[in-house]
């Protein structure tokens, strides 16, 4: 019964306590939710819906037209893939388009994909194209890290720093050719 008591007790302190802050900050509307969330000490719980929110990896680049790739030219992609290029078309993504390379018979040799944001969805980007589960671990000179694995269909290379991530998936079982564009591509941007 005095246990009962207690957290009764509690309760009402703790409800006055959200309402003097209600008052304080100058809030007439019941927008207390946020201050009940930030008030309890923060949990592994409490801190992990917020990051998985804001971790989410960006969507997979789409071809939107035909141009060139603004930080890779064909010959360069040609000599490091090991295929001719006979067609570039790039996504709509800002401030760095996707460039997608394609072969003979239409078919997409080469995918790179350049992200700038934040750091959370640059990592999700990373884990999505490089599983930590599958990949082997992949760095870069200047603080670049992610993963690498051959697929089924070639192998992917994908590494990411602060709030930037550039992934590249080649028709190519080899992850060294893939490893080349993602270099040329932080080279090229200054990344």
């Amino acid at each position: 019964m005095v246990e009962t008591l207690v957290a009764m007790r509690n309760a009402v302190l703790f409800a006055g306590v959200l309402v003097a802050a209600a008052a304080v900050s100058g809030c007439s509307s019941p927008q207390a939710a946020p201050v009940t969330s930030t008030t309890p000490a923060p949990t592994s719980s409490s801190t992990a819906a917020p990051t998985t929110t804001s971790a989410v990896a960006p969507a997979d680049p789409v071809a939107a037209a035909t141009g060139q790739c603004p930080y890779l030219s064909s010959d360069f992609v040609a000599d490091a893939n090991g295929e001719k290029v006979t067609k570039v078309m790039i996504s709509a993504d800002q401030p760095h388009p996707a460039c997608f390379f394609y072969s003979f018979g239409n078919d997409k040799q080469l995918t790179v994909q350049v992200y700038v944001g934040s750091a959370g969805a640059a990592t999700a980007l990373v884990n999505k194209a490089a599983p930590i589960e599958t990949s082997d671990k992949a760095d870069l000179p200047g603080g670049w890290s992610g993963g690498s694995e051959a697929t089924a269909t070639g192998a992917v290379f994908a590494v990411s720093k602060g709030g930037s991530a550039v992934v590249a998936v080649t028709d190519q079982k080899q992850t060294i050719k893939a490893k080349q564009v993602v270099k040329q591509a932080i080279a090229a941007l200054g990344l």
